[in-house]
């Protein structure tokens, strides 16, 4: 799908992060923009001054673990806009913990935001791109999808939720002109990362090192305008690890361990560095 000013977005989590970096970018491109985020408190003044530069935005404050908001969400963001030409379902709820501490509360938080709220909000613009034949959706998922870190079980399964929802979604909907892509970055140099690091007291293992969020952005762009089913974002090439973990899972996961990526939650977690071979 091409993408052209004048079309609308729906941007979810636009607020902070990886967010504030795609808003900016689509607004460049003369993109008209629904951004969303709850609380919101960083979202009003992003879309403030994305109208001071003359760019057609418009904040929506959502909690979208709330499926009546959801709902509200859509019609709202169709009675400013009209139909939505492309969804981005970047909002994303993370917690660090031993799994058998995590509340069932927040376990659904995160299923509910990650994964949930992202397929009803595609199953809710779907019928107007189906009407035009034309749209696309894209969804935010993770490395973390890919190799399941330790202290991660919940926001795991639902990124590796949002990569099957997506190719689900394309082998339904081929030929009609709507489609989908997932976006797999590693760690990002921005919003959950960051939080990471100072809760873990030093950066990711130095080959899944950050990325600047540009790279994502660069990503999300080309996916949707290339129809690329699956783009991985990180700051070295993983594709030949992640090939050789899904042959052998037992190896990937003694990788995964050797290359420090366990070690490095489980500091987040105890929010202290921790020391090597633990």
């Amino acid at each position: 799908m091409r993408i052209a000013a004048g079309q609308t977005v729906l941007l979810t989590g636009a607020s902070g992060g990886l967010g504030t970096v795609l808003a900016r970018a689509f607004a460049a491109q003369g993109l008209r923009q629904a951004l969303v985020a709850h609380p919101g408190a960083e979202l009003e003044p992003l879309a403030r001054t994305l109208r001071q530069q003359g760019h057609d935005v418009e904040a929506f404050i959502s909690d979208l673990r709330v499926p009546e908001q959801r709902r509200q969400l859509v019609e709202d963001v169709r009675r400013r806009f009209g139909t939505v030409d492309i969804l981005v379902n970047n909002a994303g709820v993370e917690f660090n913990s031993y799994f058998h501490e995590l509340s069932e509360e927040r376990i659904n938080d995160v299923l509910g935001v990650n994964l949930t709220a992202a397929m009803v909000l595609t199953r809710l613009v779907l019928p107007d791109m189906l009407a035009r034949g034309q749209g696309h959706i894209v969804n935010m998922a993770s490395l973390a999808a890919k190799s399941g870190p330790a202290f991660q079980e919940p926001y795991a399964a639902s990124k590796a939720g949002l990569i099957a929802f997506t190719m689900s979604l394309r082998a339904t909907y081929r030929g009609t002109g709507v489609s989908a892509s997932v976006i797999v970055p590693g760690f990002v140099e921005a919003g959950i990362y960051a939080r990471l690091k100072v809760a873990a007291g030093r950066p990711a293992p130095r080959l899944l090192g950050a990325c600047a969020p540009e790279r994502v952005v660069r990503a999300v762009f080309r996916a949707i305008q290339r129809d690329v089913p699956e783009v991985v974002v990180n700051r070295f090439p993983v594709r030949p690890l992640l090939l050789l973990t899904a042959l052998s899972p037992a190896w990937g996961a003694w990788v995964s361990d050797k290359l420090g990526t366990n070690q490095f939650f489980r500091a987040a977690v105890l929010g202290q560095p921790t020391a090597p071979g633990l």
